[in-house]
C-alpha cells in the first residue's frame, strides 16, 4: 500500500500526559522518548504500524500544547501543521482534566472533520470517573477509552475503538484511469527527461500512471516527446488516452491529434484527489489578476531547486507573460505554514500532489478556499496557459458537471 493510502492518526494532548508512552505500548517499541520532565517531545515524531484487520497507520506524536514560552510557541506551530495531515486523532487526557486546552483542540478537530478518540490515560493512578465519561461522550459524541499506558491488558478498547473508525476513515484507492478505459485501450505516456527528472527513475505519477494501466488491463506506452511522432505513426488504431508532463503541453499537444483525448498527470491526480471542480472554476481567474497581486505555489513535498523547476521558475514566468504585469509570488513547500494570511493572495496554484493523501491536500488549500481565494493546480493552469484548458480536461467531462468555459 503506498504512502498516500496510510492512515495518519495524531496524538494531542498537554505535557505529561502520557502520548509518547502511549505510542510505545501500541506499538511495543521504544519510538518516542520518555520522560517525567513535561515539554521532552518537541517535534513531532512519526511511525508507522500495522493494525490488523485495518490498515498499516502512522502515528503522529506531537508536543503538549499547553507552553506558553516562546519555544513552546513553536512547538505548538509544528503540531498545528501535523493536524492537516492527519485523518484521525487520539486526544490524550489524564487525571479527569478536560478544560479549555482540549476544548480548543477538539474544536480544531471538529473544524477539520477529523474524528478522535477521548483516551484517558493513567488510570492506574487516577480511574475516569463516571461523570465525566459521560459529558465527554455526550458533548462529543466520541469514543472516550480509560487505559493505562504502562499496563498492556488495558490497550485492547483502544485498538478496537482505533480499527473501528478506521474504518470508516480509510477509503479504498480507486483506480486513477479505470472509468475511462477499457481492458486492451492503449494509454501513451509522455514523459520527458530533463534536469528536473530524477536520475535512473521516474517519478511518482508516472509510475502510478504505468501501474494504474496495468491493473486495468491496458497497454501503457512511455517515451520522450521526441519519439511520439514515430509512435503513433506506427499504431494500427490510435491511443485511448495521451498523458503527457504539463511542461510538454504546448510541444505535445501540437504533435497529437485533435480527435486523441489528451490530459496530463498533473490533470488526473488534480481529478483524482484534488478539488477537481474548485480548479475548473479557480484557473481562468489568472485572467484577471490586476498589477502588484501575489499568487501562492503550494508544492506538496521538498526537493532540489533548478533553473527548470516548473513550480518556482517556469510557471511565474509563464504567468507573467500572460498577464503582462507585476506579480509577486510565494512557494510553499511540504507542511511548511503560508507565509502572509490567506487574504493576501489573489491566486493559489498547487501542485498535483502525488505524495499526499487527498485530506492533507484538502486541509492545505483550505484556508485559501475559505478566504475566497480561487485556485488551480500545476497541470490545469499550464494548460490554460498554452489555450488547451478544454481539451486537456475534456476527457473527464463524463464524470464531472459540464465545463463552464472555453478555450
Amino acid at each position: 500500500m503506498g504512502k498516500e493510502n496510510k492512515l495518519h492518526v495524531i496524538l494531542l494532548g498537554r505535557r505529561n500526559n502520557g502520548k509518547s508512552s502511549l505510542v510505545n505500548a501500541i506499538t511495543g517499541q521504544e519510538i518516542s522518548i520518555v520522560s517525567d520532565t513535561p515539554g521532552t517531545t518537541t517535534d513531532p515524531v512519526r511511525r508507522g504500524y500495522e493494525i490488523p484487520d485495518l490498515a498499516p497507520v502512522v502515528f503522529i506524536d506531537t508536543a503538549g500544547v499547553d507552553d506558553d514560552s516562546p519555544l513552546g510557541d513553536k512547538r505548538a506551530g509544528s503540531t498545528a501543521r501535523a493536524i492537516e495531515q492527519a485523518d484521525m486523532a487520539l486526544l490524550v487526557i489524564a487525571g479527569n482534566r478536560f478544560e479549555e486546552t482540549e476544548e480548543n483542540l477538539a474544536r480544531r478537530l471538529g473544524d477539520n472533520a477529523i474524528p478522535f478518540i477521548i483516551v484517558h490515560n493513567k488510570r492506574d493512578e487516577q480511574p475516569l470517573l463516571p461523570e465525566t465519561r459521560q459529558h465527554l461522550v455526550a458533548r462529543y459524541n466520541a469514543p472516550v477509552i480509560d487505559l493505562s499506558a504502562t499496563r498492556d491488558d488495558t490497550l485492547q478498547p483502544l485498538i478496537d475503538a482505533l480499527r473501528e473508525i478506521g474504518r470508516q476513515v480509510v477509503v479504498k484507492p480507486s483506480s486513477l484511469l479505470g472509468d475511462l478505459l477499457v481492458p486492451g485501450d492503449r494509454v501513451v505516456l509522455v514523459a520527458p527527461v530533463d534536469s528536473e527528472a530524477p536520475a535512473g527513475r521516474l517519478i511518482l505519477p508516472q509510475v502510478q500512471l504505468i501501474r494504474d494501466a496495468l491493473d486495468n488491463h491496458c497497454i501503457a506506452i512511455v517515451a520522450q516527446p521526441g519519439e511520439l511522432p514515430a509512435i503513433l505513426r506506427e499504431m494500427t488504431a490510435p491511443p485511448r488516452l495521451v498523458v503527457t508532463d504539463s511542461q510538454a503541453f504546448a510541444r505535445v499537444a501540437a504533435i497529437v491529434p485533435g480527435e486523441i483525448p489528451l490530459t496530463s498527470f498533473s490533470i488526473v491526480l488534480a481529478r483524482h484527489k484534488g478539488p477537481f471542480d474548485e480548479y475548473l472554476r479557480g484557473t481562468p481567474r489568472v485572467d484577471d489578476l490586476q498589477e502588484g497581486d501575489r499568487v501562492v505555489i503550494l508544492e506538496s513535498c521538498s526537493h532540489h531547486v533548478t533553473g527548470e523547476d516548473i513550480g518556482r521558475h517556469k510557471l511565474p514566468a509563464w504567468i507573467r507573460q500572460r498577464v503582462g504585469k507585476q506579480l509577486h509570488f510565494d512557494f510553499v513547500a511540504g507542511r511548511d505554514p503560508l507565509p502572509r494570511p490567506a487574504t493576501d493572495y489573489a491566486l493559489a496554484i498547487q501542485c498535483g500532489g502525488c505524495m499526499v493523501t487527498p485530506r492533507q491536500l484538502s486541509n492545505r488549500l483550505q484556508p485559501l478556499t475559505r478566504a475566497g481565494v480561487p485556485a488551480s493546480n500545476y497541470g490545469m493552469i499550464i494548460a490554460y496557459l498554452n489555450g488547451i484548458f478544454h481539451r486537456a480536461t475534456r476527457p473527464f467531462e463524463k464524470t464531472n458537471k459540464p465545463l463552464p468555459y472555453q478555450d
